[in-house]
């Protein structure tokens, strides 16, 4: 393990950082546990970094800890609204790369105006665990190289971010999608979680404006609404003002946001 003494400013002991198993550490002053830094793959294989400390002196040094010894980029992710703890990466030489903001989404059809909404002639709905996972990757497969030919895929949610050997397909499983009979044309996945929250909504470009998200929406918050479930999430990065206009149009409200910054 290793420990770096560290004066504190709040008396006449030291702050000593030590890591106290892979990718993490602990601050200590006085044999006190005043903070603590751990470090994270995500599936896309970028490294996510997290410091909780009691105090700005142990979150300092803990930041500068994980700096000094894990690979760059890290990346880490705050609420907006903390704006002392996004202070505190800046103080750490982390810059903002994107803001998203968070919506609660309801699923009552009676709100959201989905209850009428059936996909166009010649598309049926597939729902989870009753895809072709051969279908479906090549429908993942096709809106990849659509939005990486636009807009980039890295402007993608974290988790639709290519994963090792180019897969995006976080579990085949939680993908229900809008097929013709020979292949499929868009696809929604939405996390199945104490808090349902939705993962990805996306048409193939040839196949947009027929109504297709809000057939998938309307079946995904449906069925979701019929387990008793009231309320969605969903992330939206700041610039995809066409996916914040799909949302807002069935009552979903911004309730906060959050930052990902980078160093």
């Amino acid at each position: 393990m290793d420990t770096k003494p560290f004066t504190s400013g709040l008396g006449e002991s030291a702050v000593l950082v030590t890591r106290v198993a892979d990718r993490q550490w602990h601050a200590l002053d006085d044999d006190l546990v005043v903070g603590r830094g751990h470090a994270q793959h995500r599936p896309d294989g970028r490294l996510f970094v997290s410091v909780d400390a009691w105090h700005d002196t142990a979150f300092d040094r803990l930041a500068a800890a994980l700096v000094a010894h894990l690979p760059a980029p890290l990346h880490t992710v705050v609420d907006e609204a903390d704006t002392a703890l996004t202070a505190r990466w800046l103080r750490a030489g982390f810059t903002v790369r994107r803001r998203e903001g968070e919506y609660a989404v309801p699923t009552d059809p009676e709100v959201t105006g989905l209850g009428a909404v059936l996909p166009p002639p010649g598309v049926t709905i597939v729902p989870a665990g009753r895809t072709d996972e051969a279908l479906l990757r090549a429908v993942d497969r096709a809106i990849r190289d659509e939005v990486e030919a636009s807009v980039g895929w890295r402007s993608m949610p974290a988790e639709v971010i290519p994963r090792p050997g180019g897969d995006t397909l976080v579990d085949p499983s939680t993908y229900t999608v809008a097929a013709s009979p020979d292949r499929y044309l868009g696809l929604i996945r939405v996390a199945p979680v104490k808090r349902p929250r939705i993962g990805l909504v996306a048409v193939r470009a040839g196949e947009r404006r027929r109504g297709l998200a809000r057939a998938l929406l309307a079946h995904e918050l449906g069925r979701l609404h019929d387990c008793g479930v009231g309320t969605a999430w969903v992330e939206i990065q700041e610039s995809n003002r066409a996916a914040a206009a799909l949302f807002e149009g069935i009552g979903a409200r911004q309730q906060g946001g959050n930052l990902e910054l980078v160093r």
